[in-house]
């Protein structure tokens, strides 16, 4: 799929301004402006939220590595590195773990809401309760799920060059 470089409806900008480049990924998206537009806005809120920004990353991570998407687990390495993860932080956010219960409570209900098409069980969801998983961060974390998810499974049809280096998902 081509990767747009005019920008007439502003939505490149848009994507500079909120991640600070354009990655391929975008700019092969912005064919669909609407898909991009709605794709942005919601990443937008999302920032606003109330799961901090290296929980979002450490979800993006994992998202990307449940949906088996190179390119997207490539890109949130390279951002979870930025935002002071180590390597093995970065290997065990891709298995759903993390020393901080709460972290690696928010990290397997996300996995669990993936494997599990959202149905999750009574246990996981208590587990999840336990360890001070709020309503809140509950309804993030499916958000967050479903923002990652549009951008793995567009990255697959989309095919994108990768410009990150590479991380086999």
């Amino acid at each position: 799929m081509p990767q747009l470089t005019e920008d007439p409806s502003g939505l490149l900008e848009e994507t500079r301004r909120q991640l600070g480049r354009v990655p391929n990924l975008y700019a092969a998206l912005a064919n669909g402006p609407a898909a991009l537009a709605g794709y942005l806005a919601m990443r937008d809120h999302l920032t606003r939220g109330v799961l901090r920004a290296r929980l979002r990353e450490q979800l993006a991570l994992l998202v990307a590595q449940e949906n088996h998407c190179t390119y997207c687990v490539s890109a949130h390495t390279l951002r979870g590195g930025k935002l002071g993860m180590s390597q093995d932080e970065l290997a065990r956010t891709r298995e759903a773990d993390a020393d901080d219960p709460h972290t690696r409570a928010v990290l397997r209900l996300a996995r669990d809401v993936m494997r599990t098409g959202g149905r999750v069980d009574d246990e996981a969801l208590a587990a999840a309760r336990a360890a001070g998983v709020t309503d809140a961060e509950l309804a993030e974390i499916v958000a967050h799920v479903a923002l990652n998810t549009l951008s793995n499974y567009f990255n697959h049809l989309a095919r994108p060059d990768l410009d990150f280096p590479e991380v086999p998902a």
